[in-house]
């Protein structure tokens, strides 16, 4: 009869490896999102500082030219040509400080990636759980029932995670209108 045993001691040890790994493996993918965010946060803070540090003294100069505008009579040929330099230059700061506006987009996307992560850490923890309910003990059959109920969990618990994940990453809070992502 020893060719019918069971090996349940490696089985329980394999999934508490799979779980204690892939959940170690979790928590840094975890951080390293944390990470980013801090980082983008910080890179997107200093960007849009400095755009609106460039506009303002644009404008500054702007004012400046209107008052030598006021006391010197151009051409209209070079004063048309001053106001669409001044029109361009809006636009491009304007459209500069509306992209730094993609971290709401990116935010969404690694907060969502972190509820995936944390998902995937209740799978582990839950393929943990069932490797400990598994008896050296129990019977052939007691056992696969056991792995088929811990298939269809982890199969459900899956189910339940990429549920409300697969959805696009919609815009906010920006002032150009909405955008929408995958």
């Amino acid at each position: 009869m020893q060719s019918e045993t069971i090996p349940v001691e490696e089985l329980r040890q394999l999934l508490a490896g799979v779980s204690d790994h892939g959940t170690q493996h979790l928590l840094e993918v975890e951080a390293d999102l944390m990470q980013t965010t801090y980082l983008l946060s910080e890179a997107i803070e200093k960007l849009g500082a400095c755009f609106m540090s460039v506009h303002e003294a644009v404008t500054a100069q702007q004012q400046e030219l209107d008052l030598l505008l006021q006391q010197t009579k151009l051409p209209d040929q070079q004063q048309q040509k001053l106001l669409q330099y001044r029109e361009h230059i809006a636009k491009e700061v304007n459209t500069a400080v509306t992209g730094l506006q993609f971290q709401d987009l990116t935010s969404q996307l690694i907060a969502r990636t972190i509820k995936r992560v944390n998902g995937l850490k209740e799978l582990l923890s839950a393929l943990a759980t069932h490797g400990d309910s598994m008896d050296s003990e129990q019977e052939h059959q007691e056992i696969a029932r056991l792995l088929q109920e811990m298939n269809r969990s982890l199969n459900s618990r899956s189910v339940e995670l990429s549920g409300g994940l697969r959805k696009a990453v919609d815009q906010h809070h920006m002032g150009s209108g909405d955008i929408e992502l995958f």
